[in-house]
């Protein structure tokens, strides 16, 4: 027998199998390279599942959803007047443009950033919730290679929408309505958001920041349902069989642009009735039913898409800069947080 190898079938002088002989150093190398190797391969396996880690989620999509906030306000701000009005004998504003105009006008171009801080502080923990449950609901729902069908993909979506929902949206978007709104009339009575917090809560209880709720959930529900079903659809289509596969922030931001754009579509009439369920005149409807009826008699099946023009190009964007933030900070969490034996 060579130096430093086990023959195969040879046996030892007393007839045991030479297997169990011990080995040279240079055998006991090849064995710890071996392990080595095998535990690798079993880490790698795991990174390329393409589950991702909720406590990074939580990380980059507070982070993602704060500096889009920043970004697309003013057309969330147009978007709001034109919902509200309605509530005008005679409308004041012809469009989104006239609208734009008017308020940088009389207010200057900081007048399109009213409201900015009650939408700032709801941004990043809606971001956040809403990155975490879907990559909670997504862990959950793959596969043993970490890809989802489509119906699991509707339904990760639909549960992180539900989720943002209930915990961060309806409140926080019923106090950006009141403060918008209160900021329009002649003398406004919020003097500020935390003020206007307490001003509400106080006159109508922690009740008074939840109007809207059942429109606010099937709103965002649906809105994340399609996005991350679009986005995910589509990243897939790119990757072409690889779900580990970067698809570069340019395609990213694409994406993330058509998946903005087909929610809107989808779900601009919930979004038209949860403004108006959660303003200062909500004391008009019984209910999310009773709004939505009254909105068909009295104004037509138009006003469901009222303030669908500045949505579209502020969902577009928010969307596409929202995924694309969250992978670039993802990828950046990966590398100052390896998490490799994540499942």
């Amino acid at each position: 027998m060579d130096q430093g190898r086990v023959t195969v079938g040879a046996t030892t002088p007393a007839g045991g199998p030479a297997s169990l002989l011990p080995q040279s150093p240079l055998s006991y190398r090849h064995l710890a390279v071996a392990a080595a190797a095998a535990s690798t391969a079993g880490s790698e396996q795991k990174r390329k599942t393409g589950k991702k880690h909720p406590g990074k989620a939580i990380l980059a999509g507070g982070l993602a959803g704060g500096l889009e906030i920043m970004m697309t306000f003013p057309t969330e701000y147009v978007k709001t007047q034109l919902q509200l009005d309605e509530r005008s004998a005679t409308p004041r504003y012809k469009g989104p443009i006239h609208c734009a105009s008017t308020t940088v006008k009389e207010h200057g171009f900081l007048g399109l950033y009213r409201g900015l801080s009650s939408l700032l502080y709801g941004s990043i923990p809606k971001a956040s919730v809403r990155f975490a449950m879907f990559e909670f609901l997504k862990n959950k729902l793959a596969d043993e290679n970490g890809s989802l069908s489509k119906p699991r993909t509707l339904l990760a979506g639909l549960g992180a929408g539900v989720s943002e929902a209930i915990l961060v949206v309806c409140p926080m978007e019923t106090v950006k309505v009141k403060f918008i709104h209160d900021q329009t009339q002649p003398n406004p009575k919020y003097k500020g958001f935390f003020h206007g917090v307490r001003t509400i809560v106080r006159q109508e209880g922690i009740k008074g920041t939840y109007q809207g709720l059942t429109a606010t959930i099937i709103k965002q529900g649906s809105n994340q349902a399609i996005r991350f079903f679009v986005y995910t659809s589509i990243k897939k289509w790119i990757q072409d069989g690889d779900i580990t596969k970067d698809i570069g922030s340019v395609k990213t931001f694409i994406t993330g642009g058509i998946a903005g754009a087909a929610s809107v579509f989808g779900n601009t009439p919930v979004d038209v009735v949860k403004t108006r369920m959660q303003g200062l005149d909500a004391h008009k409807y019984a209910n999310t039913w009773d709004c939505v009826k009254k909105i068909a008699k009295h104004e037509g099946f138009k006003a469901f898409y009222k303030g669908t023009t500045p949505r579209l190009g502020r969902v577009c964007f928010d969307v596409a800069i929202v995924f694309t933030l969250y992978e670039n900070v993802m990828k950046l969490l990966d590398w100052v947080w390896p998490t490799p034996n994540y499942s």
